[in-house]
Parts: C-alpha cells; sequence; structure tokens
C-alpha cells in the first residue's frame, strides 16, 4: 500500500522487525537512528529499549538496569551516536554511549522536581545544540523547556503552563535546526513554538493535529511531523509548504500503515525511510516503518 504524495512517496513495510512481546508488551513511544542506520526503539515494556538493524533483525537491549518499564517517553541521537533518553516517571534523562554505557544522568531518578517549573517532573524529550548543549523539554506536569551544558550545568529555563508565546500546555517534544533554533510541540495548543538557545520566542507554526513529535532534515529542509490526530506530514522548512501527508482525524483505522492510536514518536533514516512509533492501540506496541520511493 503506498502512502504520502510527489517525491515524498512511500511503500509501507507490513512486518518489520516482527516485533514480538519479549522486547515490546506496551506502547512505542520513541524510535530513532544513528549514523549507521540502527534504529533504537523505545517502548513501554519490561525491555525499554532496543536496537534493531534497518532490516528489523534484533541486535541488543540497553539499560534494563537503568530505565524503568513504565514510561518510556523520548529518545534521541545526537551526531556522535550517543543515545539519550527520557525516563518520564523515573523524572531523569539518561545518555549512553554508542556502545549502550551509561555516560551521564540528568535529574535525581525517582525524585520530581522540588517546586514547579524546576527540573524534572515528567519529562518528555531531548535535543542537543549544535556546541552540544542539551535541550530537555519537561512537559507534563512542569510546562517548562530546560537548557543544560554538555556536561550537565543547568544554563537557563523557560515556559509555564498557557497559550500565549512561550507558554505550553505540554511541551512535548523538542528538536534543535541548522540554525540552532529550538523546536517545541506544544501538543495541546496543536502548535509547534521557535525559540533560539535563551528561549526567546521567535515564531510558531499552527493549526496542527495536536503535534507529538518531529524530525528536521536539515539538509533538504525538510520537516516531518508525527500528530497525535492520527497523521504523518511533511514540510518545507523555508515556505512552509505541505510535501506529503497522510491519516488525519475521522475514524481510526486498522489499515496496515494507518492510524488506531495516533504516531507518537518519528525519526528518518539515511535513506529517507520513516520509523514511527504509535500509541493508543491497545497493549501491544506497534512500529510503522514507510519505505521512500527512489
Amino acid at each position: 500500500m503506498l502512502f504520502g504524495q510527489g517525491d515524498y512517496t512511500y511503500d509501507y513495510h507490513t512486518d518489520w522487525a516482527n516485533l514480538d512481546s519479549a522486547y515490546h508488551e506496551g506502547w512505542v513511544p520513541g524510535v530513532a537512528c544513528d549514523s549507521k542506520d540502527r534504529v533504537f526503539i523505545y517502548s513501554r515494556s519490561e525491555k525499554p529499549l532496543n536496537v534493531y538493524d534497518r532490516d528489523g533483525k534484533h541486535l541488543a537491549t540497553w539499560g534494563e538496569n537503568v530505565l524503568t518499564p513504565n514510561f518510556a517517553h523520548g529518545i534521541f541521537i545526537d551526531k556522535k551516536d550517543n543515545v539519550f533518553v527520557t525516563d518520564a516517571t523515573d523524572h531523569a534523562i539518561y545518555k549512553f554511549s554508542p556502545t549502550g554505557e551509561l555516560l551521564l544522568t540528568l535529574g535525581t531518578p525517582g525524585q520530581p522536581g522540588t517546586n514547579k517549573g524546576d527540573p524534572f517532573n515528567r519529562p518528555t524529550d531531548i535535543a542537543i545544540a549544535s556546541n552540544g548543549d542539551i535541550i530537555v523539554s519537561d512537559g507534563y506536569v512542569n510546562h517548562h523547556v530546560h537548557r543544560y551544558t554538555a556536561t550537565g550545568e543547568h544554563v537557563c529555563s523557560w515556559g509555564g503552563e498557557g497559550d500565549g508565546p512561550g507558554q505550553f500546555s505540554i511541551s512535548h517534544t523538542v528538536r534543535v535546526d541548522a540554525q540552532d533554533r529550538i523546536w517545541d510541540c506544544d501538543r495541546e495548543n496543536c502548535r509547534i513554538q521557535i525559540f533560539d538557545l535563551d528561549g526567546n520566542f521567535l515564531d510558531e507554526w499552527t493549526d496542527l493535529l495536536r503535534p507529538n513529535n518531529i524530525f528536521i532534515d536539515n539538509d533538504a529542509g525538510v520537516l516531518y511531523i508525527a500528530e497525535l490526530g492520527r497523521r504523518i506530514s511533511i514540510w518545507n522548512i523555508e515556505t512552509r509548504e505541505l510535501l506529503s501527508s497522510w491519516g488525519g482525524g475521522g475514524e481510526k483505522s486498522d489499515v496496515p500503515g494507518e492510524f488506531i492510536g495516533g504516531p507518537h514518536g518519528i525519526w528518518v533514516d539515511s535513506r529517507g525511510d520513516i520509523y514511527a512509533g504509535e500509541v493508543e492501540r491497545g497493549e501491544e506496541g506497534t512500529m510503522h516503518k514507510y519505505i521512500r520511493r527512489s
């Protein structure tokens, strides 16, 4: 079955990775690929973080003595193939080396911030700036964004609950573009807000279907959005032209490649293939792979 339009048309892989219950017993909120096109799936299961090759062969399980099975959420892989994950119920961010060694922990595992807005209280995602600074969306309770140095020193924070510029109703995902602008999925306000590294509001994209997660292809100038309103949309960043999309609102669908719940995590590998993790699809996790047509 085909998805998308024009230059962004995809074949759906109906059985990628054969995700069995040994690795995925719950929702699949997070997915990311490294420079070797290894696919990292972060799921709410007893074995939360699993590594696959691009053909779906299971390679490894990471973080079994570190990560809790309850509320896996965000994942990001930097240019050096370090892997960052947010454990929302543990109120912590973990950085692993390309071989799975735990390198850094931000936050005190199991302990939320003391005061409202203090890091962290159910954090949602992370991204890395060009200078190595760590950007954290602290979304479900704190409605904030925090910036840290690469070694974990706090630099600044901004946010608060609301719908004005710089306020959030669930700061759900952060990503950083080639100009070091921070893109934040302000999900329940149905928009993406854009900031500089100091938290100054620059711009916003509105009228989205509850944006959950984004992937920025800086080389092509293309933005991929996973929207909880059962849609994946692909945009030209500069012109804001919609290049391709599928799904969106309406009835839940059992058609392979369409959504019962909604895409929660999204990543694009070096060949242009899309990986999307879905939530709200029952007890079993669902992982989608869309293979781009050349």
